[in-house]
């Protein structure tokens, strides 16, 4: 027996911001193995799943890579239909080319389907378009950290987005000023994207490092540039520099 694995990308918070493809999936699955940042209510969609949590949670204790990969091959012999939930979109830093890699190995079907990334989330909160006319014509996503823990930062386009960087925004803004960035660069941080909690603050990249106990130990994204500057449409309070506001959300 050989099943078939479906990689679905869970969006970054509150389980309604699944897509419709994505649900539909998640409910043919006999078993899913879940991320640690996906929200527990979307077990309801797959209640007679096996759900097995094999999320990383930043420095902390996770499943190992090589063990996500030895499950997924195991599974899709005993099952009709894997399913490995991530959060936000399986394609952005989510590990999936190399979970993809060890399926084709032992000949095993899979299918991938895409989900709301961090970064649009966190646009969609602050009513801050990414790219704009005529001065963010380019968006950089990056991940703060490489895998062997040094901090990279860089100027590579008008609007410059950094993941897993919650526990280095000092350290980030100097990098970010050392590669050219003018310490009046607008930069917005916002954390748990897509939650009914989420939060944002705004800063100069000179202050960045000042948004740091506000967003302590949660999921964070900082957009950095063209990206981040206020329009007229963005929620009170957030326009206002170094202030923070809980922007819109809603409960799942």
């Amino acid at each position: 027996m050989m099943g078939c694995v479906v990689f679905i990308g869970a969006g970054p918070g509150a389980a309604d911001l699944i897509t419709m493809r994505g649900a539909r999936r998640l409910a043919d699955a006999e078993v899913v193995l879940f991320d640690a940042l996906t929200d527990p209510a979307l077990r309801d969609m797959a209640p007679r799943a096996r759900w097995i949590d094999v999320g990383k949670r930043g420095f902390s204790q996770a499943t190992g890579q090589a063990t996500i990969n030895a499950m997924l091959v195991h599974l899709a012999t005993q099952h009709t239909t894997v399913v490995r939930l991530k959060g936000g979109d399986p394609s952005i830093f989510g590990r999936l080319e190399e979970e993809l890699e060890a399926l084709a190995q032992h000949g095993i079907e899979c299918e991938v389907v895409p989900g709301v990334t961090a970064a649009i989330a966190a646009a969609a909160a602050t009513r801050r378009p990414l790219t704009r006319r005529g001065s963010g014509r380019s968006v950089s996503l990056t991940t703060a950290m490489t895998r062997d823990g040094h901090l990279q930062g860089g100027r590579h386009a008008d609007t410059e987005v950094f993941y897993m960087a919650g526990r280095q925004l000092a350290a980030l803004g100097r990098r970010l000023l050392g590669a050219g960035w003018p310490a009046s660069a607008p930069v917005n941080v916002v954390s748990r994207a897509g939650w009914p909690d989420q939060l944002a603050s705004d800063h100069s990249l000179a202050d960045l490092g000042s948004a740091a106990l506000l967003h302590a130990g949660r999921a964070t994204v900082v957009v950095v540039g063209a990206g981040a500057a206020p329009t007229g449409a963005s929620p009170a309070g957030v326009a206002t520099r170094n202030t923070r506001t809980a922007v819109p959300g809603r409960a799942s």
